[in-house]
């Protein structure tokens, strides 16, 4: 295996995405399984996914991983 294989850098911050979108799930699992209340579980993941939503919009500011903000 050869590295930068997947095209992105191991900073923590790329991986908040695939964390929000496990916590979506496993919110709905628990409700499912009667852990966590319907109405927890209803105000829960819009937040996860305004997160999401605000990390996409962000991705154009990442210098790390050579993807900085272009000169316009």
């Amino acid at each position: 295996m050869h590295e930068g294989m997947h095209g992105m850098c191991g900073c923590p911050h790329h991986k908040v995405v695939p964390l929000c979108i496990t916590l979506i799930g496993l919110a709905f699992l628990l409700q499912a399984l009667g852990t966590l209340t319907p109405s927890f579980v209803a105000m829960a993941w819009p937040v996860l996914l305004i997160v999401i939503g605000l990390m996409k919009l962000t991705k154009g500011m990442c210098t790390c991983c050579g993807n900085g903000m272009h000169q316009m």
